[in-house]
């Protein structure tokens, strides 16, 4: 006996849709993009991108709006949306530039004050997150506030990983080597 329903899917079944997906996550993945693409860049050009993470700020702040326009009922939450998010990325601009006076970045280095830049941006996204009920806006925030230890784990041990990975291929092309070497000698028809 079979099953009539076995052979014919359900009309309404889960298929993943790359253009539906895009369309709707499509502000979160610029966010989350932008983010890592500073994040790469100041892990490996080990130049401390302070203005990007300043430039970065109003733009989540911007995305956060947008991506919350259309669950405001009305002209009065639309109004309280912008007003909340333009204090809170205010005041996140305002304790990046703190960072970034003179007489504090006297006091640590470039790569630091960058550093600190980019914890403050992580606490404000993931808080802004929270406030307008977004997850993904708090996982970006997660992402950016683990690439802080990332950052500075990977300026700090640069030469070991380079050490490392010397060492893998040292250790690994005898190997490769050889094998290649002895398929020479089982393709070549001189052999007995």
């Amino acid at each position: 006996m079979t099953d009539p329903q076995s052979n014919n899917p359900a009309p309404h079944a889960w298929r993943f849709n790359p253009r539906a997906f895009l369309t709707r996550e499509w502000p979160y993945l610029l966010v989350l993009m932008l983010a890592l693409f500073g994040v790469a860049y100041t892990s490996f050009s080990k130049t401390p991108i302070t203005t990007y993470w300043v430039v970065l700020a109003p733009l989540i702040g911007v995305i956060c709006v947008v991506t919350r326009w259309r669950d405001a009922g009305n002209r009065e939450q639309r109004l309280r949306l912008v007003w909340t998010q333009a204090l809170h990325w205010g005041a996140v601009l305002l304790a990046m530039r703190l960072i970034l006076v003179t007489d504090v970045t006297r006091m640590m280095n470039a790569d630091a004050s960058a550093l600190a830049a980019l914890t403050v941006l992580a606490l404000g996204t993931f808080t802004a997150g929270v406030h307008i009920a977004a997850w993904r806006i708090c996982l970006v925030g997660i992402v950016l506030g683990v690439a802080v230890p990332g950052i500075a784990w990977l300026e700090q041990s640069t030469l070991l990983l380079l050490l490392v990975a010397v060492v893998l291929v040292a250790v690994t092309a005898p190997f490769f080597w050889h094998s290649s070497r002895e398929s020479k000698k089982g393709v070549n028809p001189a052999s007995p």
